[in-house]
This record gives C-alpha cells, structure tokens and sequence, in this order.
C-alpha cells in the first residue's frame, strides 16, 4: 500500500523529524486549491447513525484526534479533513516553552507503540491565541479542543494560575477544554490529580469559565479532564467523586503511562530510550479497563472519551461498548495512516448493523454488567 510504503521511509528518519516534515508536506498540499475538500470527501464518512451530541457539542463522528499531535495549532482544520471529527490542540501551557532535550520521541514498531518525553513544548497561550484568531475552520462542523496544562517552570503550588491564564486567553476559540493534570513529563504534574489540589483547581477554572461566558454573552465551555492509566482503584474512586462533585463536562481516559510491561522491543533498546510515556497498542487493555471502571460509576452522566491503544475499528468498538462516548487516537494513525479513521467509521457502521443499533448511542457501554 502507499501510505505502508511512505510510513517505512518516514520511520527511517528520527521520530520527531518526521513528524515536522510529513506535516508540512501535508499542510503544503492541502493549501493548494480544492484538495482540502477532496481530502475530506476521500475521507469522511457521513452517516446520521454515527452523529451524536455531547456536552452541549454536536460531533459528525465518534472518532477524534488526540492532543499532542497538533501542539501548536498549526494544521487541526486541515487534519479535519482526514474525518476526525474533532481534533484536540495543544497541550498548551501559560508560558513558551521548548520541553526537554532531544531526541525525545521514539517508535517502537514491533508493538505498535511510542515512548514521549516531550515536555509541553509548545509556543504559549499568548502566541497561539493570536494563531487561532488568524484561523479559518474549514468546516463549520469541525469541534475544536483546547488541552492545558501546566508550565515547566512554575511551582506546583502555583499551577493554578498557570491554567487560568490559558484558559482566559484562549476561551473564546475553543470549543471545549481539556485540563491535562496527567502527562508523565512534566515534574509534578500528576500530583494535581490528588484530591484536594484538583477540585480547587476544576473549581477555579468552572468559575472562571461562568464569568467569561457571562462576559462574552455566549454558553460556557465544556471543561474536561484528562487523566492518567496508572492510577490505582482508589485513586480512580476518587476521580468519580470529583467528577461528581464539580460538575466538569467529561473525563478523557487516559494519558501515556510509566508502565513497560509486555513489551515485545528489546530490554536494553527500551532502556536505551530512557524515560517517557507509553503510548499505543501496549496501552490498549489499561485505557479500556479504566474506561469500564469510571463508566460502571458514572453511566451516562459524565460522558468519557477513550484514549489509549485505538489502533483499528475493533479497538475504537470495544472501547465504545465499555462506556466511551468518543474516542480518540494519536499512536494509531501515526501506524494506520490517513485512512485509518475513514476504516474505523466503516467498521463501527458494520458492527451497528450487527447488533441491530439504529444508532451509536445504543452501543454506548452494552458490553458493561
């Protein structure tokens, strides 16, 4: 196949390298006259029975691109027209930062996996806030989501102001926000995921969301938050407490983990490419299996995004069937290619004519007891 052919001379280059240079021959073609929506007629697949509705948002599909990828906002309406049905920026931080040395990104082919320890690095709120304002959405149906976090440099204790900053200068362009108080890179971090810090921290960003709805004469933003795979039982009980307690629109489950368990690559190669989370296929059982947990606790009431190890329709399937109201990927298209959320549509169509679904909410955790 061609993308198998151009995917085996991009992975000849270091990760990072690859990434820059196919998007920019990406962002390159699809500036070129009609092909934006060439690609995305190529590409969609419209369906009523795989529209929905969540936190207030309207999503032409159940599949969407993960944060990370589009760090600085450069290439999310032209990803659009691969079929996702939204696509998540960032993560962006209060302040510019460049995230940890390189090289920092690294494939693991034989398990359909990659390690990342990039940091957040990214251009700022400030920065990409002017971005946003210059960007044309190529579709009005496109949903745009904001992921903050934390900069490097200010004190866990500070945080907070931290991701208020972001939140203010960005909250008129996003479409719903993610607040990313789980990546494994940043010292710290994951300490916001403990329960006092985060619902002063959720707290605090619902009350600044009230007052700049207030302000803008619009509806508040949905505010979602991102959390991590290792997280113990307790800990995840904890989540759906706070969950509850807040009020936030979502839950994203979950981020890269520490973990390197089951790893077919080479002890030493692993070790060799040091610290980092782990995401991709390795990831698949984990995210699912916290999925199921939050979902057995909280229905329909708090809608969850999955993340984690979708690499093809039947992983996006059975996430779904263990309560994921969307799903998100990132690791799978960098293996799948362009086409891979156009097959994983199709195969979600298939399976909803096999169980007789008239429609996607009806597959919506009916595998959970």
């Amino acid at each position: 196949m061609l993308w198998q052919s151009a995917r085996d001379l991009l992975f000849r280059l270091p990760a990072e390298t690859a990434h820059e240079t196919s998007m920019a021959a990406f962002d390159k073609l699809l500036s070129v006259g009609p092909v934006a929506s060439s690609f995305r007629s190529r590409y969609s697949v419209n369906d009523e029975r795989l529209k929905l509705e969540r936190f207030g948002l309207k999503f032409s599909n159940p599949v969407g691109l993960a944060a990370g990828f589009d760090k600085n906002a450069r290439w999310f309406s032209k990803l659009a027209c691969l079929g996702f049905s939204h696509i998540e920026i960032g993560t962006i931080t209060g302040q510019a930062q460049s995230g940890n040395p390189k090289p920092r990104l690294f494939r693991l082919p034989t398990d359909k996996a990659i390690i990342n320890r990039m940091g957040f690095n990214n251009e700022g709120s400030d920065a990409i806030a002017r971005r946003l304002s210059k960007s044309v959405r190529d579709s009005a149906r496109d949903v745009l989501g904001v992921n903050i976090g934390k900069t490097k440099v200010v004190p866990v204790g500070e945080a907070t102001a931290d991701y208020l900053f972001s939140f203010e200068r960005l909250f008129t362009y996003a479409d719903y926000f993610t607040v990313n108080v789980s990546s494994p890179n940043t010292p710290g971090l994951r300490t916001l995921q403990n329960r006092e810090p985060l619902i002063e921290l959720l707290g605090r960003v619902l009350e600044l969301n009230e007052q700049l709805a207030a302000e803008h004469e619009i509806q508040q933003k949905p505010v979602l938050l991102k959390i991590a795979p290792d997280l113990t039982d307790e800990q995840l009980e904890d989540i759906v407490l706070i969950a509850r307690e807040t009020g936030i629109a979502g839950l994203i489950a979950t981020n890269t983990t520490l973990s390197r368990k089951g790893l077919q690559t080479p002890q030493a190669q692993v070790d060799d490419m040091g610290d980092g989370g782990l995401s991709g296929a390795p990831l698949t059982d984990r995210s699912r299996d916290v999925v199921t947990f939050l979902y057995q606790r909280l229905g329909n009431d708090v809608p969850i995004i999955g993340v984690g190890g979708i690499m093809n329709g039947e992983d996006a399937w059975r996430m779904i069937c263990s309560g994921a109201s969307l799903v998100q990927m990132y690791t799978g298209f960098i293996y799948g290619g362009p086409g891979i959320v156009r097959d994983i549509n199709r195969y979600l169509l298939a399976r909803l004519d096999d169980h007789g679904y008239k429609s996607f909410d009806q597959a919506v955790g009916s595998a959970v007891v």
